[in-house]
């Protein structure tokens, strides 16, 4: 080899190396997103700042659990004739986290949860990241409320102004103890003009069944009194940038509950046993708590399938069966494509009302945005339904028809596949035209 062509392999091995630098760069960049802006916790919080001090704690804690968010929303509404504290001592054998027991005494509060789950997941990844961050935006908000005159001491609720290591705070207080009023309202209203148009902020109209007079006066509504003192077991700390738990209110609830979960002053810490596989956002979450929690393979529930491991186990077994088919769609171990074909969470499997929040934010506030890590399992099932359309061709694409248009190279790279699967039908695998791998209609 001459000089010159030493040169040129030198140069090359160079350049070789800076794209592995770069490449290596983005991928780090992707896997852990920045850290949530202040006028983005603001938009996350904006439909619970104004919930009294000791609910908004729970909420905080127990968003941080959606999997059993999930399973508990379910309950209550296979269960809707046990109301209150009746309900709490009804789940008290239930495997949830104590947070999330507690709040079955709120189904106005959970039921929102559980459709708005991606904001759930969210608001959690947002509280585990920073505590301090998201209880400073709450009073932020509260002061926005307060100014505009829609943040005052009623009937329902109290409301205080005092100093607390040394920065002034606004506590929201039952108005009668043990008995808690949850205030409904339309953000837009309440905190004034809203200014961060690129983040606008999580909204549901208040529930008929739970406030049948509906809005009056500044957007506010406000439903029956809940009798539910011995299930408000959290507290805010301002001062401190944390929330505190009531040990022995939790044991009452559960009483299995661990009394490690509480700092030596009371402080709550999140147990990643309840996380049950749903991933975290950042990478300084995942270190501290989730080193040994999967991602997608304990989502099965939280994706809207019935709980229960048995229940995860038939349904990823029901979709392997109908991936595979019969003999003549098993043909070949390249057809099959392994664990990304049989994945029982893809990109269709995924798009479930959970992940979506139901019917969907309202339209005026459709901006925020899913959570990082249910942003990421859909990019990571789009991704495996894009390297499998090779192993399959035909018209249908991966999960019905329409997704072939996307990828007109998949024929030419596999010219035997569709006579590999002549039981198929159409050329999808799966069967069922149109519509595309996430049933249609884009998401929400």
């Amino acid at each position: 080899m001459n000089l010159w062509d030493r040169l040129f392999f030198r140069r090359l091995l160079v350049m070789l190396a800076a794209v592995a630098v770069a490449i290596s760069g983005t991928a780090r960049a992707q896997a852990d997103p920045p850290p949530l802006k202040p006028e983005e916790i603001e938009a996350l919080v904006a439909p619970i700042a104004l919930y009294p001090d000791d609910l908004l704690a729970q909420v905080l804690m127990a968003s941080t659990y959606p999997l059993e968010i999930v399973q508990a929303a379910r309950w209550v509404k296979a269960n809707p004739n046990v109301k209150g504290e009746a309900a709490v001592k009804a789940v008290g054998d239930q495997p949830w986290d104590v947070t999330v027991k507690a709040l079955v005494a709120f189904p106005q509060v959970l039921e929102p949860m559980n459709e708005k789950i991606d904001w759930t997941q969210k608001l959690g990844d947002a509280f585990l990241a920073d505590q301090k961050a998201v209880l400073d935006a709450v009073q932020r908000l509260r002061t926005k409320a307060q100014a505009s005159g829609n943040l005052k001491t009623t009937e329902q609720q109290k409301v205080i102004v005092e100093q607390q290591a040394q920065q002034q705070v606004i506590i929201i207080e039952p108005a009668q103890p043990n008995v808690i009023y949850v205030p409904a309202y339309n953000p837009t209203v309440v905190y004034g003009p809203w200014i961060y148009p690129a983040y606008p902020p999580y909204y549901w109209p208040p529930p008929a069944a739970y406030y049948p007079g509906g809005y009056f006066g500044a957007g506010l509504a406000w439903g029956l009194g809940i009798a539910a003192g011995a299930a408000i077991i959290g507290g805010a700390n301002w001062g401190h940038g944390d929330v505190n738990i009531n040990v022995n209110k939790a044991a009452n609830i559960d009483r299995n509950y661990n009394r490690n979960n509480v700092g030596s002053g009371g402080q709550w810490k999140h147990d990643a046993g309840h996380r049950q596989g749903v991933s975290y956002r950042d990478n300084a979450s995942r270190q501290k708590y989730g080193k040994d929690v999967g991602g997608a393979a304990g989502r099965q529930d939280y994706r809207g399938r019935d709980g229960g491991a048995g229940d995860r186990t038939g349904d990823r077994a029901g979709d392997r069966a109908g991936d595979r088919g019969g003999p003549a769609d098993r043909a070949g171990g390249a057809d099959r494509g392994g664990a990304g074909d049989r994945g029982a969470a893809g990109a269709g499997d995924r798009a479930g009302a959970a992940d979506r929040g139901g019917a969907g934010r309202d339209n005026a506030f459709s901006g925020v945005g899913n959570g990082g890590a249910t942003q990421r399992d859909v990019s990571r099932g789009s991704a495996s339904n894009a390297s499998m359309a090779t192993n399959r061709g035909g018209g249908g694409g991966y999960s019905g028809g329409g997704a072939a248009a996307s990828r007109p190279s998949a024929p030419a790279a596999r010219p035997s596949a569709p006579a590999a699967r002549p039981s198929s039908g159409g050329g999808a695998p799966r069967g069922g035209g149109g519509g595309g791998g996430r049933g249609g209609g884009g998401r929400r």
